[in-house]
């Protein structure tokens, strides 16, 4: 089995959560610059019914699988599988258990933005949860993504590391059925849509899940793409047998070759 990984090349969380006021929302805060991205949903925390979210956005730089395709680095479509690798990121907060995460590529450019503050707020500028670049919305507001083309990643404990095959969703970007904007990560369905209601769950929140950044000091824990694909040679040597003088000639002729490299050679 051979690997290529790709690291992201941009970043960022983005929230409609409530300020330290919990009256004014943080949905012009930008998180850019953390060397974490995160994603939750509290329930009743500013009101009875209350609600808030937080989304990541990650992207990753495909013209590098395009050039490494067309130089045969890495296989055809359907010989190769793509998995987005996020790694977890421990913390002293409250981590939710039993939920799915849905990654969804995004359908408009965004600009990662410089913010660092993941506490009170206090960054501005895009993209936030309510714009994506200066001057233009998501037009969902929240970041406009593809949910047909949805994977899902479930978590049981809560502090598992994210593991996805992406393979259809980078297809389409390498042959350009859909742009490459990106990913979005979300808690799916209503764990992230909070309301109230007669199911409990409907009220129960889902917070923090963290994960490292591609600005982490952790190299090895930033967020990847990563190719998967055999590009081994294989012999026949399960087919080689015993010379017969039963056996026609051409049957007793067989050869085993050894395949060896020096320094790439």
């Amino acid at each position: 089995m051979s690997i290529k990984r790709y690291t992201a090349n941009k970043d960022n969380t983005i929230t409609n959560a409530f300020k330290e006021n919990l009256t004014t929302r943080a949905t012009d805060a930008n998180m850019g610059a953390s060397d974490i991205i995160e994603v939750f949903s509290i329930y009743g925390q500013a009101a009875t019914s209350s609600t808030e979210q937080a989304r990541a956005l990650v992207e990753f730089p495909v013209s590098q699988i395009t050039a490494d395709r067309a130089a045969s680095t890495i296989p055809a479509s359907g010989s190769v599988s793509f998995i987005l690798k996020l790694t977890n990121a421990e913390h002293s907060s409250t981590t939710p258990s039993d939920f799915t995460l849905s990654v969804c590529p995004l359908t408009n450019a965004w600009s990662e933005g410089t913010g660092l503050d993941m506490e009170g707020y206090t960054d501005t500028g895009v993209s936030s949860w309510s714009y994506r670049v200066s001057g233009s919305s998501w037009g969902g507001a929240d970041g406009s993504f593809n949910a047909a083309l949805r994977k899902d990643a479930a978590f049981s404990s809560g502090t598992e590391n994210l593991e996805v095959d992406i393979s259809s969703i980078v297809e389409k970007w390498l042959d350009g059925t859909i742009n490459n904007y990106g990913l979005l990560i979300k808690l799916s369905g209503s764990a992230e849509n909070v309301v109230g209601g007669a199911d409990p769950l409907a009220k129960k929140s889902y917070y923090t899940k963290k994960f490292f950044s591609r600005s982490s000091e952790f190299v090895l824990k930033r967020p990847i793409i990563e190719a998967r694909f055999d590009n081994s040679t294989q012999d026949d040597r399960g087919d080689v047998i015993k010379s017969s003088s039963l056996a026609p000639a051409s049957d007793n002729l067989n050869n085993i070759y050894l395949y060896n490299k020096i320094r790439g050679n």
